[in-house]
């Protein structure tokens, strides 16, 4: 799949420099930073919703809406005073697509949709995204998890962000976790192409193919950052990036950093092994601002 023709860019703070942050004004409100919604969560996985939400905050974004099946709502809006919570209708541990019309008030404001994490039953989640994303056409999508798979149908319409791991890669591509492991730099650029979308495939290496067909390649990570719900906290960094107003690629390649950077910091704190993902996006701001500053991290 890849050619010496087509090696990624090493990803580097000066990379970076490249999509510097959105400047704020010193009167600048919430508005000015964006609106995210967050679509995640299932009776059985509802921390992924929260995990998301909170890192999406920590990016930066103005506003904050969490949508999720009715059963773990509350639950939500007490563990995230700062958010506007939508609870939606489910059966059978999957969302039920009558639950769009209950976004319908948040779709002019929305600048960035994250949906995926922690959701069940693929064919409802499928069905559901199906559903949702037209009405959100002028946000950046930022696909998560089972969300993924309505790729597998169709190419994307709107500016969009995919985050699969190996495993993940090769379901949603077709290709064996071997080929995609052997070849990580052309799974992702032909994916990206094929998809219509900035993919950022994970991994001890991480590469980010653009659509249009940049490459990059970070290879900063931590064996830490490989816990569970990690994966939810760069979905929600994203989003809330891409709701200050940085384009899909940008986004993605400060979200995949900073996200490392947390780690980082995460690991000469507690040791390298048994940091959570609940603790990451308490490290985004301070990471985040280094990057700014022209620094790996803090």
């Amino acid at each position: 799949m890849g050619s010496a023709a087509s090696r990624p860019e090493r990803l580097t703070a000066s990379v970076l420099a490249r999509w510097p942050l959105p400047e704020l004004a010193e009167d600048a409100d919430k508005e000015v930073r964006g609106h995210v919604l967050i679509i995640a969560g299932s009776e059985e996985i509802p921390g992924a919703a929260l995990l998301s939400a909170v890192a999406a905050l920590r990016a930066g974004a103005g506003k904050l809406t969490i949508a999720a099946p009715a059963s773990i709502a509350k639950g939500l809006a007490f563990a995230v005073p700062e958010a506007r919570v939508i609870a939606l209708p489910e059966a059978r541990g999957g969302l039920l697509v009558r639950g769009r019309q209950a976004l319908a008030s948040t779709a002019a404001s929305v600048s960035a949709l994250v949906i995926g994490p922690g959701m069940q039953r693929e064919g409802a989640v499928v069905r559901f995204v199906e559903a949702v994303i037209p009405m959100f056409r002028h946000a950046t999508l930022v696909l998560d998890a089972l969300a993924m798979s309505v790729v597998r149908g169709a190419a994307l319409e709107q500016p969009a962000v995919l985050t699969p791991h190996a495993g993940e890669m090769a379901y949603l591509s077709g290709l064996s976790k071997e080929a995609v492991c052997e070849d990580p730099v052309g799974a992702a650029r032909e994916a990206a192409a094929l998809w219509n979308a900035c993919v950022a495939l994970k991994g001890g290496s991480t590469i980010i193919a653009a659509a249009e067909g940049g490459l990059w390649q970070f290879d900063g990570g931590t064996n830490g950052l490989a816990t569970s719900g990690s994966g939810d906290t760069l979905a929600g960094l994203i989003g809330g990036l891409a709701a200050r107003g940085l384009p899909p690629v940008a986004a993605c390649a400060w979200g995949v950093v900073a996200h490392a950077n947390a780690g980082a910091a995460l690991s000469r704190s507690h040791g390298p092994l048994g940091y959570l993902a609940r603790e990451l996006p308490g490290e985004f701001p301070a990471s985040l601002h280094s990057l700014s500053k022209g620094r790996p991290s803090r």
